[in-house]
């Protein structure tokens, strides 16, 4: 075959798979409800294709050279986004030297009532916090009539979820029966909770060893608040669950908190029924569920090989970014403990992408480079400044899940970005503006959908 018939034929190849996957972009859009995203990629399947067309059908002086230089260029482009060259390394080391008190947290603050002898007794330890504290007690509060996007039905629907994961609080404490534990074979147990814990519904399941500052050092949120957490189990399992994307892109209306609400309910679920099962067997086991934690769940996932924590203090999961919400159980039973899987390109993406600074609402995600906290470099919230946002508009917000580049459902399209994304600097940086370019540097909420909708009329839509 003559060389300009045969570097016309790679031209047109290459230019009708990039037409292919730009309308599959298209239609996969399309069905994600991102309609900038789906016309966009209907143009560009046009746009991108029309010069291999041009170089491949028409003949003209200079056609091989322009033929090869396209093919080049496109295999260039494709070895800089799948080559891993060139990673930025992180700190190895970024174990906290201390264990945070449970008290400290904005959701056991906004428990303490004004008047109580704990009110005045957690103040007069921590008269700074007082001040910025105030400023939340000043808004309706979270889930409140008169907040911003109060919403009687959806505020409803997710107050019954956070009642139910309360129903079970009283089963955390239960111990197992007095009998012998059975005997069990480490790793083939390990295999059968990860299996039947993603049969449950977990989307991610590891197991970590279970270390001193993965605990809360005092209890904060029920009794005895204050006291010390003392817990010697030896293993941690630490489970997510999905939370849906088309609620979430309504962020920060009311379905994003309902939403928010049934995955705690859901995973709180899964890890109550894990523990009863390890009860089961004869061994102690405590779930760790919204209302009652006794660790500090991102550590624990992280170090479970989960996922990292970025910028906005979640952690960060390779499917489905923070779109997760988090549960863990702590036991006894012999397990085999999974090795952390450091990502430093999910840190390095976080440096860079800084989307959820940018679109939060409260101003409360830093700007910044990681800073080093109590001797450990992390990137660090404005809790008191989030909190009270939210008990403000009523709604544990959201808006930096719903915008997070790595929130994008977990299929094919969305999955070779995030491997170009864990392999190549440049990738990343063309990832970015690409992700600003189809949705918007700041993505607008969604429409509450209309079976919400066409309940009661709600307020501030």
């Amino acid at each position: 075959m003559p060389i300009n018939e045969l570097v016309s034929l790679l031209v047109l190849a290459t230019g009708a798979l990039i037409f292919v996957f730009m309308l599959y972009m298209g239609l996969v859009s399309i069905q994600e409800h991102e309609p900038r995203a789906a016309g966009l990629s209907f143009l560009l399947a046009f746009g991108l294709a029309a010069p291999f067309l041009l170089v491949g059908l028409l003949p003209f002086n200079g056609q091989v050279p322009a033929g090869i230089a396209l093919l080049a260029a496109t295999v260039l482009v494709g070895a800089l986004s799948l080559c891993p060259f060139g990673q930025r390394k992180f700190a190895a080391d970024e174990t906290p030297r201390v264990r945070i008190d449970e008290r400290d947290i904005m959701f056991a603050r906004s428990r303490l009532q004004p008047g109580t002898e704990r009110f005045e007794a957690y103040y007069r330890a921590n008269p700074e916090k007082k001040a910025l504290d105030d400023k939340f007690r000043e808004k309706p509060g979270l889930l409140r009539p008169g907040s911003i996007y109060f919403d009687p039905v959806a505020f409803a629907a997710a107050e019954a979820s956070f009642e139910t994961v309360t129903a079970f609080h009283p089963l955390l404490e239960r111990q197992p029966g007095l009998g012998a534990p059975l005997p069990v074979k480490s790793q083939e147990m390990s295999v059968f909770l990860k299996k039947w814990t993603k049969k449950l519904g977990a989307v991610s399941v590891g197991i970590t060893e279970l270390k001193d500052y993965h605990l809360y050092s005092a209890i904060g949120r029920g009794e005895p608040y204050g006291a010390p957490i003392d817990l010697h189990h030896k293993y941690a399992i630490a489970l997510t669950v999905e939370m849906d994307k088309t609620m979430l892109d309504s962020a920060p209306y009311g379905p994003a908190l309902m939403e928010s609400a049934q995955q705690y309910l859901n995973v709180g679920a899964i890890a109550v029924q894990l523990a009863e099962f390890i009860h089961g067997l004869g061994y102690p086991a405590r779930a760790h569920i919204d209302g009652s934690y006794r660790v500090v769940c991102p550590l624990v996932a992280r170090d479970a090989g989960l996922g990292e924590i970025g910028r906005m203090g979640l952690l960060m999961t390779p499917e489905l970014g923070p779109r997760v919400r988090l549960a863990v159980v702590t036991t006894d039973l012999p397990l085999v403990a999974d090795a952390r899987r450091r990502d430093d390109s999910v840190l390095d993406f976080c440096a860079r992408c800084k989307k959820c600074a940018d679109t939060c609402p409260g101003k409360a995600i830093p700007f910044d480079d990681r800073t080093e906290v109590e001797g450990v470099k992390r990137w660090k919230i404005n809790s008191e400044a989030c909190f009270t946002y939210w008990c403000a508009i009523g709604t544990d917000c959201g808006r930096c899940m719903r915008v997070c580049p790595y929130s994008h459902p977990n299929n094919l399209m969305h999955n070779l970005v995030r491997l170009g994304v864990r392999n190549s600097p440049f990738f990343r940086l063309f990832a970015l503006q690409m992700d600003d370019f189809f949705y918007g540097r700041k993505p607008a909420p969604v429409p509450v959908p209309d079976w919400i909708k066409a309940m009661p009329e709600t307020e501030g839509k």
